[in-house]
């Protein structure tokens, strides 16, 4: 195992300021954690042969830009992170290869429009499965992977690698706090209120919803991961306080007319 590869890799993560690093070895794909789990043709080594380990990167969506949701200020926060997630992951991936580790890059989104996704809600490689195995997080009832930094307010991106890295712990007790708050902001009540995965998101009422936004220039939706008490990013922008979301608190008015003027203004 290269432990002073791994070393490398954490420090250039820190000086390009991405938080979010985790290692997981291609082989726990090969070892069911829960069912249904991911089919062999989606794993590391069915789409690259030549992996060995799985290298997962997080960029944070910022909570103040989060709250205004859905509004054209986090969809361009959005497009930002991905632009950003994509050159960083194909960096490092030539990064690597430089170093005579074969290695390659998996895009952060694994479909071509929010059209087919409605029409067919599976991604080619699930970069949420990989950050739990790289150790990042724990799936909550909203299907996403919350992290203890930033909550479920994170993007991903994958690199596979020839190289032999040693692995980092899979986090086993779960962050979600089944306060249900996700479950009730849900617009399209698409969540069930079960755990991952034994209760799945309905993908194309979310998809279909994601794609009448789009229209509009203010997709994604957000507000299940607006809403989500978990993550030390709460600590950091005084937002601990969850009725802070509550529109009949007064305390909270001024915060709620900054949302809303921000979402007054529509893409189109």
């Amino acid at each position: 195992m290269n432990t002073g590869l791994k070393e490398q890799i954490r420090n250039r993560c820190t000086d390009l300021e991405i938080p979010l690093v985790g290692f997981a070895s291609a082989s726990r794909w090969d070892e069911p954690l829960f069912e249904p789990w991911v089919p062999e043709e989606f794993r590391p080594r069915a789409l690259f042969p030549e992996t060995n380990t799985v290298i997962v990167l997080g960029l944070p969506v910022s909570l103040p830009v989060i709250e205004t949701a859905p509004s054209v200020h986090y969809h361009e926060l959005y497009r930002t992170i991905n632009t950003l997630l994509d050159m960083e992951g194909y960096r490092l991936a030539e990064w690597l290869v430089s170093r005579r580790y074969p290695s390659l890059w998996i895009p952060r989104d694994g479909y071509g429009s929010i059209g087919v996704l409605r029409e067919n809600p599976v991604v080619f490689f699930s970069h949420r499965h990989a950050a739990f195995l790289a150790g990042l997080g724990t799936f909550g009832i909203n299907n996403t992977l919350l992290t203890p930094e930033f909550g479920p307010r994170v993007r991903f991106v994958s690199v596979f690698t020839s190289a032999e890295i040693p692995p980092d712990p899979v986090i086993t007790e779960p962050l979600c706090t089944h306060c249900m708050r996700c479950v009730e902001i849900c617009p399209v009540k698409a969540l069930s209120g079960r755990n991952y995965p034994e209760g799945l998101m309905d993908k194309k009422t979310c998809a279909t919803r994601s794609e009448a936004l789009f229209k509009r220039s203010i997709s994604p939706c957000g507000l299940c991961i607006k809403v989500c008490p978990v993550g030390e990013d709460r600590q950091r922008y005084g937002r601990t306080d969850m009725r802070i979301y509550d529109e009949e608190d007064e305390r909270y008015a001024r915060y709620h007319q900054a949302w809303k003027h921000v979402r007054a203004f529509w893409g189109r």
